[in-house]
């Protein structure tokens, strides 16, 4: 998070806010690398240590409640010594909402290694028991995988906008190419039957990627964008770390993994949380239409079930 690269503007109303909130000049120092969304800044607060600065343009009147919630899960998380910064502000203008957070001096990881893969499985059990927030990522991953739940006018009651959004273009993949169609009839027939989840026992991450990981060589420092945090199994954020360790010579990482996720939820489970995450990596490419990379994404999906299966 120390790596700073490219400059960024911000609208001058956006740092004024952040100024009466906090109660100190805000300069940009630029924009830190590493990661894949835009906004994500290293400012300088006059009198105080650097920060980190995130602003995401409003696209819905619930944002800054996302936001709020987002910052509850972190002072929650980290009594329990959960590994993430602290949120030292947020807030909202008529056109963002932004969020600013302690800078950690560390890197986003490259790749997740064999030892970085066993140190955040220890990271990803913190998460057991401390669901805090009704927002089910669980409930949602089933509805993902499975199709089912209502999608009257693109809007379930239990999701955001944006997770319905998101949900539609899901059930729209099989249309793209008859190899994405027949791996989605795949996921779909795995997770036939499995009934919804009764309970969301944890807090999930919902992003457990390399960029949101902060290392120092083989050192987990600290998990960073916590923005969409909720309740649910810590098993989706384990079916992330493995679909994230899907390397060759991480064949031994990734059964320990596989061992994990089975021991929280069981097969049946597994299967619906392992679906839901490859279709979310299939969505991915085909509605930003990097369409050269649909073909490994659907490699790789196939060869998760293929794993999976031969675990039962």
């Amino acid at each position: 998070m120390d790596q700073v690269a490219r400059s960024v503007e911000f609208p001058d109303e956006l740092l004024d806010d952040v100024a009466g909130v906090v109660g100190s000049e805000v300069t940009v120092l630029g924009r830190l690398s590493g990661g894949v969304n835009a906004g994500a800044v290293r400012v300088q607060l006059a009198g105080r240590a650097d920060a980190v600065l995130k602003a995401v343009p409003t696209a819905d009147p619930h944002d800054l409640a996302g936001t709020l919630r987002a910052r509850r899960v972190v002072e929650h998380v980290r009594a329990y010594g959960y590994p993430t910064p602290a949120w030292l502000a947020v807030g909202a203008t008529a056109t963002h909402v932004w969020s600013l957070v302690d800078v950690v001096d560390a890197a986003p990881a490259e790749e997740f290694t064999p030892a970085l893969v066993e140190q955040l499985l220890a990271v990803v059990e913190l998460q057991a028991g401390l669901a805090s927030e009704p927002y089910d990522h669980w409930s949602y991953a089933w509805r993902l995988a499975t199709g089912g739940g209502t999608l009257l006018a693109g809007v379930d009651p239990d999701e955001t906008p944006e997770q319905a959004h998101l949900r539609a273009s899901v059930a729209r993949l099989g249309g793209y190419s008859p190899a994405v169609s027949a791996l989605v009839v795949r996921l779909r027939l795995v997770c036939a039957g499995v009934p919804a989840p009764t309970g969301a026992p944890d807090v999930v991450h919902a992003d457990l990627n390399p960029s949101n990981v902060l290392v120092r060589g083989d050192a987990v420092v600290a998990v960073v964008d916590i923005g969409n945090a909720g309740s649910g199994t810590r098993a989706i954020d384990l079916a992330t770390l493995l679909w994230h360790a899907f390397h060759d010579p991480l064949d031994g990482a990734r059964r320990q993994v596989w061992t994990r996720i089975l021991d929280v939820v069981g097969w049946e489970d597994a299967a619906v949380i392992t679906a839901s995450r490859v279709l979310l990596e299939l969505e991915w490419p085909i509605r930003v239409q990097r369409h050269d990379a649909v073909a490994a994404v659907v490699d790789r999906g196939h060869r998760l079930l293929d794993e999976l299966i031969a675990l039962r």
